[in-house]
């Protein structure tokens, strides 16, 4: 009987992807089943350089957090566009009811693109005040 493969990549999968990739250079561990990939991104090359940190759970959503610079400081006053309203402050990269994203993706091929992506625009928002980023935002409920 042929085995059944699994259509999920592992946090040690996602590891090895992270860690093969060019785009994705950073370091990261996995411990207790949870993925912590941390890296530098430069949206563009007259861009800021931002501290990045992706935090994965097998078959989570991953998380994607700006640990530095403070985006609310750079934003200074207003409403972050594009992310969800947790603290820390998550972005929204994908919207998860349309599968563009399952657990079977490399984090490396698409999370860590779609970061630069969203970073680039913005910096772009932080000057005209629009989000040229496009997509769809969905409502997030409150846990509590």
């Amino acid at each position: 009987m042929r085995k059944v493969r699994d259509p999920w990549l592992s946090p040690e999968q996602q590891w090895l992807r992270l860690r093969a990739s060019l785009v994705s250079r950073g370091h990261g561990v996995v411990k207790r089943g949870e993925l912590i990939w941390n890296l530098e991104v430069r949206p563009s090359p007259l861009g800021r350089l931002y501290k990045v940190r992706i935090r994965y759970r097998r078959a989570d959503t991953p998380e994607v957090v700006v640990v530095s610079p403070d985006l609310n400081e750079l934003a200074d006053g207003r409403p972050l566009p594009h992310v969800y309203s947790t603290k820390p402050v998550r972005l929204c990269l994908f919207d998860p009811q349309t599968a563009e994203w399952s657990p079977g993706a490399a984090i490396a091929d698409t999370i860590v693109p779609w970061t630069y992506e969203w970073l680039f625009y913005f910096e772009e928002w932080l000057v005209s005040d629009e989000w040229k980023g496009g997509g769809r935002h969905p409502e997030v409920r409150d846990a509590s």
